[in-house]
């Protein structure tokens, strides 16, 4: 549609490059930071800039962070002898807030799918062996989705796992097929957690 600020525009394209928001849902955020005051966008874009160009990744965990080591792999009240491996930041966060979890994470940024040409070398995984490899790990907990890719990647990860004489295990499946961590309530991933099954064991039927 052409409006009557080529600005406009431009600000509405940028927007409905965000994943979620269409042309009408970015015609909304943009006219209202036009009703906003100016050092109020402009303190806005100042985070979103910050955020691009400092925000970096954990040397230990891949998770983001602020620090070249995260806070939770700082933590020395976490217990070192547990690994929970996820796909992404949300999965840390979603785990995080039940509150259930004390160990430390593994971001994989992803997870294995032919189909979109992802393979284990696209993903931190030659970091997770590596960390285990060190010692004084015990068990890696398998934290990823139901699903067809999050399934494969278990797989994998159980096999290279076992490898070495790793403790492997798999959440609990209270959770729906298809479905990703951080659309699971607290309760039920909690329990996911608490009720986990040694890899070998969650995969028979």
């Amino acid at each position: 549609m052409a409006l009557s600020s080529a600005l406009l525009d431009q600000a509405v394209d940028q927007l409905a490059t965000l994943p979620g928001i269409g042309r009408r849902t970015a015609m909304r955020l943009a006219l209202d930071l036009l009703r906003r005051d100016v050092h109020e966008v402009v303190r806005f874009s100042e985070a979103v800039r910050i955020l691009r160009e400092q925000v970096q990744y954990c040397s230990q965990c891949c998770n983001i962070s602020d620090r070249p080591v995260c806070e939770i792999c700082a933590d020395p009240r976490r217990d070192g002898t547990m690994i929970c491996v996820v796909e992404d930041i949300r999965d840390v966060i979603a785990i995080e807030n039940t509150h259930q979890y004390k160990g430390l994470y593994h971001v994989l940024g992803g997870v294995i799918s032919p189909m979109d040409g992802i393979g284990p070398d696209q993903l931190h995984v030659g970091e997770l062996l590596a960390r285990t490899a060190r010692g004084g790990v015990q068990e890696v907990v398998l934290a990823l989705g139901a699903t067809l890719e999050g399934d494969t990647t278990s797989f994998f990860l159980n096999r290279k796992l076992q490898e070495s004489g790793m403790t492997v295990s798999m959440i609990a499946r209270g959770i729906s097929i298809g479905g990703d961590l951080d659309q699971v309530d607290e309760v039920t991933l909690g329990r996911s957690i608490m009720d986990r099954k040694p890899y070998g064991q969650s995969i028979k039927r």
